[in-house]
């Protein structure tokens, strides 16, 4: 069988850096899904559903092939935290975060095919932030930079100023646990893994 491409179903910036971070060669097949949460769902759940849902949605894909879907969720107080709706959305959930630790959950969804098999596993790493003022609040809501990313804000931008630590993985808490994605890579012999020699 021939090597199976990498098809990434998201539209994150974040996530495809991440793969081009890592040396892969991909193609970008984002899909629109209602990301809204059930009553009483967790945000593992959530998740994993999402990806899940991504990952099913795609269409006319090339065969054989590896498709990456994936879904952040970050939960804090009992409150889960998608992209915020607009400035005041994202300004309520700096005020929860800050001064406090929360978790973030990001599901892979893996759908090989043309053998249609689908996997997916969550990741989930804790994340503290330091106390922010009001003003160090507006000024960074009007950054926009957190506008399109769970929990309004980015670790790999302006937003690291505000990170005081992270347990667990960093690439889970940009969106793409690559840690995890690894096995499933190596498996399917998409990584330019060096030879052996005795």
């Amino acid at each position: 069988m021939p090597c199976r491409s990498i098809v990434l179903v998201s539209a994150s910036p974040r996530r495809s850096d991440l793969l081009r971070l890592a040396g892969l060669t991909f193609t970008v097949r984002p899909v629109e899904v209602d990301e809204t949460p059930r009553p009483g769902e967790s945000a593992g759940f959530l998740a994993e559903r999402l990806a899940r849902a991504k990952v099913q949605a795609l269409t006319k894909a090339p065969s054989p092939a590896l498709a990456v879907a994936a879904d952040t969720v970050v939960s804090a107080a009992g409150a889960l935290l998608g992209k915020p709706r607009d400035r005041a959305d994202a300004r309520r959930m700096l005020r929860l975060l800050a001064g406090r630790t929360h978790e973030v959950t990001t599901a892979v969804a893996l759908r090989e095919l043309p053998e249609e098999t689908i996997t997916c596993e969550r990741t989930v790493s804790s994340v503290t932030v330091a106390p922010m003022s009001a003003e160090e609040i507006d000024w960074y809501v009007a950054t926009g930079e957190g506008m399109d990313k769970a929990g309004a804000y980015a670790l790999q931008g302006i937003g690291a100023l505000f990170i005081v630590s992270i347990a667990g993985s960093y690439t889970n808490v940009i969106g793409l646990p690559l840690e995890s994605l690894y096995p499933h890579l190596r498996r399917h012999g998409l990584l330019p893994l060096p030879s052996r020699h005795p």
